[in-house]
């Protein structure tokens, strides 16, 4: 049975020294320790021992759109095939594939094609060797005008709940999470309503007061899409959206930390604010991640991409950021211990949506977020700093 030893893991929960992880079938079937006396006994071929390294669960991005050429919203084998293998590459063992506003029948043919891939992940990964998509955040389009960003302002529509559960019934169950601006018409409605049908509501793409705000908390939202971009601006007098995201501590919230889209002295006041329970590190990365500069396309328009700034019509359009980088940037923003830093890109999205527990899959069951027992043996390694040293998919190295 291979072996997979480390300096450390950090299992979601604590730090245990000199772990022994024993791998049956690309799963965790055991997790001893040498310091408890325990030896993983006879070496095999596949094992792997990581001598200065943290072991941790692989990364769980629940905002990105696509990476390595490819836009989630084409729903095609080829598409999910790619981006996973590069994301895998990267320490990212799950993901939730991330739409943006677009014609109402591109965005329902594109929730139905990425809903039978969901179903059917042996039609895009038949080797086991990708990133998967566990599920779909809406990103759109129930969105602010004024706080578009690049979202095209033609197809964005009022919250409205029969154009909801027509998303929804075509996500085939699979919609986890949706962003909405809570200033809208109907916001408050479609929030209660999404979270009666176990979808998550992220506030974000918003003009919204304070008092808009707190209507949509006490409606069910649970997070803040990409803190600081395109929402109001923090006022002394009337707070908005962003001053709620960061005075309620039972909120989560997703920050790009890119050092472009937010700048290092504004994480480290998000970090302190946010906290390690609540605090969430997504990438919002395009097509263009892991590519070089050139035109690209997210959703359905075009998108030039320089010197690591994605942009559309002078506006940024996601982020070629990888979550490896966003930790090692994070660490070096704040100076946060690494365990709790972890905590950013595992275990606090993966509460955030409701799979602390884990949810079944074919085989078993898929815990992302954490090391479990049974689980797909689905890890990084990382250094003190937080630099990404190996990724380790089902059990097997993975090369970038």
């Amino acid at each position: 049975m291979p072996t997979i030893t480390a300096a450390r893991l950090w299992n979601g929960k604590e730090l245990l020294d000199n772990p022994i992880l024993q791998i049956e079938d690309g799963r965790i079937a055991s997790i001893l320790s040498r310091a408890a006396g325990k030896a993983p006994g006879a070496t095999s071929p596949g094992d792997l021992d990581f001598p200065a390294a943290t072991l941790a669960p692989a990364f769980f991005d629940v905002h990105i759109h696509g990476a390595a050429g490819h836009d989630v919203m084409e729903a095609t084998p080829e598409a999910l095939r790619t981006i996973g293998r590069f994301l895998a590459a990267r320490g990212t063992g799950s993901f939730l594939a991330t739409t943006v506003t677009a014609p109402l029948d591109m965005t329902l043919r594109a929730l139905d094609g990425l809903a039978r891939l969901i179903d059917h992940p042996e039609a895009f990964d038949a080797d086991n060797r990708a990133a998967r998509p566990i599920g779909i955040h809406l990103e759109g389009p129930f969105l602010s005008h004024a706080k578009r960003g690049v979202q095209p302002k033609e197809y964005l529509l009022e919250p409205d709940l029969a154009t909801f559960d027509k998303l929804f019934e075509a996500a085939g169950g699979h919609a986890r999470l949706m962003t909405v601006a809570p200033e809208l018409p109907g916001a408050i409605e479609l929030a209660a309503h999404a979270t009666q049908r176990g979808v998550r509501v992220s506030v974000g793409h918003s003009d919204a007061k304070a008092a808009d705000t707190r209507a949509a908390l006490a409606a069910g939202a649970v997070s803040a899409t990409h803190t600081f971009n395109a929402m109001r601006a923090l006022d002394h007098r009337e707070p908005g959206i962003l001053g709620v995201v960061l005075a309620t501590r039972t909120l989560y919230a997703e920050l790009v930390c890119d050092g472009i889209h937010v700048a290092p002295e504004i994480v480290d006041l998000w970090w302190r604010l946010k906290g390690p329970e609540r605090a969430i590190l997504i990438t919002d990365a395009m097509a263009a991640a892991g590519m070089p500069d050139g035109e690209y396309t997210l959703g359905n328009f075009a998108v030039q991409v320089a010197n690591g700034r994605a942009m559309a019509r002078g506006v940024l359009a996601g982020s070629v950021l990888t979550l490896d980088r966003a930790l090692q940037n994070f660490i070096a923003f704040t100076g946060a211990p690494l365990d709790e830093a972890l905590r950013l890109l595992t275990v606090n999205p993966a509460a955030m949506l409701g799979f602390s527990t884990g949810i079944p899959d074919q085989t078993g069951l898929l815990a992302p977020g954490s090391i479990k027992i049974g689980a797909p043996a689905n890890l990084v390694a990382v250094d003190a700093q937080g630099k990404l040293l190996a990724s380790i998919h089902e059990g097997e190295l993975i090369q970038q």
